[in-house]
């Protein structure tokens, strides 16, 4: 008796990876059998070897012909029926030991098959065996409850022990430590702070920790992947279509050159040597092992393929279509800026407007709040707190009646400013203001993907030919987007109808790939060759029609199933030419006289072989991107962290160029310069040096040479020029106001930092950090 299985973890144990002898057995026993029929020819007793022969190759006859003709019922005509055709022929002739060789081959490949499939699908049933199915929850007395997991709903206050699975998708009520590898791919256990979203599916590798659940079983992130993986395993491996598309000219070509041997000879030997040797073991099998091979390996990437017919396609694909919010970008806006009224404190400001939009459910105000927590600010409870669809939240907050959203009334000049750099830069504005006025704005930014650009070209590289953005967006923002990650043509303003005509345009010209992330995207995804959910929530439109779903929210893992599925493709397709290609030579000679029917199953058992392990191959391979050690991911990933603190530097050296620039004469502009001097030296300048002194050499190996790295060290060299420029005019200056003479030098250096250090944080971004995470397969 085994112990009691965990609340939230499956009930069945996922199975090791020991062999199970009973796949084998079928073929076991035949190559016996043979060998004992051999054994009992040299020992002279070759009617009984004779015999046992034909039993073997009547053993295999009877299930071929069982198969066969199911086939046929169902109006399917394969290449087997050669292979049925071969085994009544080497009867009919007696040539027993070829008949015998024959079964073995067939059983060879049926094992070999079955033994790809099991390790080709190993991931995908292990999503099956430890999907959750109970779990704890908390009770209004205070108590714990264990109930099955079709119970939970919306709203439920859970528990998560050591160890369990997280069995509904939830918001984490204390901090988490979690491994989200099974649905994310990622190897690093992650932390989640309070109040943060949780997938179902993660393990919790931490202490236990309450969650409240915001979606039930049905609907949560977990039960889609099944979903998803369940028909990825219960469909027909798409290289069956591939074999039965070359089955239609190899089968003939192989009845006719069997039918003339006979016809030009007179001897029925010659068509059973050629229908021997002709036995379609590289269509039968060797083909579907390679695609469904690269089923498994999109799989551990995480990209559910829900079949193989999607993974060919997907293989030949020419044109790419992508939405740019939530595929392109990241799809949550971020608080890019802070701006102030003149005097005011920028931290306070965000902290006003954090505090009132707690209560809102307004993707902008996670933003803020989201911002606001980052950077360390305690929030206030707010009262009284009102909202107006469409124009803002209202509330009170420490005795302060705060408005955040739209602007009231006629702006000052300075808010008009802001508004005119935040149009021409592509930025949302929420607006915080008091019965004052405003106070101050923050500009939201819905970021591009840190590795869209470097996802582009991989995917160029893998044989894409056109990529098109469509989006709904503003076309100012989405040029800005389209010439970030470098994509072909971009159609802005595109309504979901017109998403779908341009799908359908450019499907009539080359395989088209779509890629998006919403509701409105659904229509577009199923009219593409193959259409790619981002997320797998299982349960918004996009999803429910996609071919294939990524299940992490990496854009790079796209590029990784293209170049895995063009490589297991062009592995199907290389199996079955050079093993027909093979067949052919010793079918012509077969049908010459020159190859008797033992000698040609004994020729054609080494083809299968050969073309069977050729398709093995594609377990592994294939993939462009480079491996990055484990210690330079925690370089990647500690660097990547001190961003949000360069950032928050950054935006007082913008406010500190403002001031200069609009009121140089006024006495705050000193003492403003040199906290932001002080800033840079104390933050920025150990940043940059510790990159150069770490991580840029342990760069040079994944990147090919320490050249890789060269441009972004002469950025640094730049950063720190302008701030010792800053530096020197602090040093000779005395506390006071600053003269007319010294304000065009001191703005050229705080504008230029400003520029080239957000383009420097963008490359590393793009060019290195992008490279961090990228893990979940076998690295090959």
């Amino acid at each position: 008796m085994g112990a009691e299985p965990r609340e939230c973890v499956p009930e069945r144990p996922v199975r090791g990876r020991r062999v199970d002898w009973r796949q084998w057995a079928p073929l076991t026993l035949l190559t016996l059998a043979v060998l004992l029929g051999g054994g009992l020819w040299l020992a002279g007793l070759r009617g009984p070897a004779q015999l046992v022969w034909a039993a073997v190759t009547v053993v295999a006859l009877v299930p071929a012909t069982w198969a066969t003709l199911r086939q046929l019922w169902r109006r399917q005509f394969g290449v087997d029926v050669i292979a049925v055709l071969a085994l009544v022929g080497t009867l009919l002739v007696r040539e027993y030991l070829a008949g015998a060789v024959i079964a073995v081959m067939v059983g060879t490949g049926q094992a070999l098959e079955g033994y790809a499939q099991r390790r080709a699908s190993r991931d995908l049933r292990a999503l099956l065996e430890r999907a959750p199915r109970q779990a704890r929850r908390r009770t209004p007395a205070g108590g714990i409850e264990v109930v099955p997991l079709d119970r939970v709903s919306v709203g439920d206050r859970l528990l998560v022990g050591p160890g369990d699975v997280v069995p509904v998708d939830g918001t984490v009520e204390e901090a988490a430590t979690l491994d989200e590898s099974v649905v994310t791919g990622e190897s690093q256990v992650v932390d989640r702070a309070a109040g943060e979203q949780v997938a179902s599916g993660v393990v919790n590798a931490g202490a236990g920790f309450g969650l409240r659940a915001t979606r039930n079983a049905a609907e949560s992130t977990y039960a889609g992947i099944v979903r998803l993986a369940e028909e990825a395993t219960a469909r027909k491996a798409p290289t069956v279509r591939l074999a039965d598309r070359y089955a239609a000219a190899f089968v003939p070509f192989t009845l006719a050159l069997a039918g003339i041997a006979w016809l030009l000879s007179g001897q029925f030997l010659r068509a059973v040597a050629v229908l021997v040797v002709a036995t379609p073991c590289p269509l039968l099998l060797a083909t579907p092992i390679a695609i469904v091979s690269g089923l498994s390996r999109v799989a551990r990437r995480g990209v559910l393929v829900r079949e193989g017919g999607s993974l060919e396609l997907l293989g030949r694909a020419r044109t790419l279509l992508l939405d740019k919010t939530g595929t392109l970008t990241v799809g949550r806006p971020r608080a890019a800026e802070t701006v102030v009224a003149p005097g005011g404190d920028r931290d306070d400001v965000l902290r006003l407007a954090a505090s009132v939009e707690q209560l809102s459910p307004h993707v902008l105000a996670a933003a803020l709040v989201r911002q606001a927590r980052e950077r360390g600010l305690r929030l206030a409870e707010p009262a009284e707190v009102t909202e107006e669809p469409g124009r803002g939240v209202t509330g009170r907050v420490e005795g302060r009646r705060v408005r955040v959203g739209q602007l009231a009334g006629e702006p000052p000049e300075w808010a008009r400013r802001v508004r005119e750099r935040a149009e021409l830069a592509g930025l949302s504005t929420v607006w915080v203001s008091d019965d004052r006025g405003p106070l101050g704005a923050v500009l939201l930014e819905d970021p591009v993907r840190p590795d869209a650009r470097r996802t582009v070209r991989r995917l160029r590289e893998a044989g894409l030919r056109r990529l098109v953005m469509v989006t709904g967006d503003r076309p100012r923002t989405a040029r800005q987007v389209a010439q970030l990650v470098g994509v072909d043509d971009v159609i802005a303003q595109c309504s979901p109808r017109e998403k779908v005509d341009r799908v359908r345009a450019e499907s009539g010209r080359a395989v088209t790939v779509m890629v998006g992330d919403g509701v409105n995207d659904a229509p577009a995804l199923a009219e593409a060759h193959v259409g790619v959910a981002m997320g797998a929530t299982g349960a918004t439109a996009s999803s429910e029609v996609a071919d294939a779903v990524l299940t992490v929210d990496r854009l790079d893992r796209l590029a990784d199933a293209v170049e895995i599925a063009r490589y297991a493709r062009r592995i199907a397709v290389q199996s079955a030419t050079v093993g027909m290609g093979l067949a052919v030579v010793a079918m012509v000679a077969a049908a010459a006289g020159r190859l008797p029917p033992v000698a040609g199953a004994f020729l054609q058992e080494g083809i299968d072989v050969l073309v069977i392990v050729n398709a093995l191959r594609a377990l592994g391979g294939g993939l462009r991107g480079r491996d990055v050690p484990p210690e330079t991911r925690d370089l990647l990933d500690r660097y990547a962290g001190e961003h949000a603190a360069v950032r928050d530097v950054l935006a007082q050296v913008r406010d500190t160029a403002d001031l200069v620039a609009t009121r140089p004469d006024a006495p705050e502009c000193v003492p403003a310069l040199r906290e932001v001097h002080r800033r840079l030296t104390a933050r920025v300048l150990p940043h940059a040096a510790g990159e150069e002194r770490q991580l840029y050499p342990a760069l040079a190996g994944p990147l090919g040479s320490d050249e890789a790295t060269s441009t972004m060290s002469r950025g640094h060299v730049e950063i720190t020029r302008l701030v010792d420029r800053i530096g020197g005019h602090l040093a000779a200056h005395a506390d006071g106001r600053l003269r007319p003479d010294e304000v065009p030098d001191l703005l050229a250096a705080l504008y230029g930092l400003d520029a080239v250090l957000r383009l420097h944080l963008a490359q590393e971004e793009e060019d290195f950090f992008s490279l961090g995470p990228a893990r979940g397969d076998d690295g090959r």
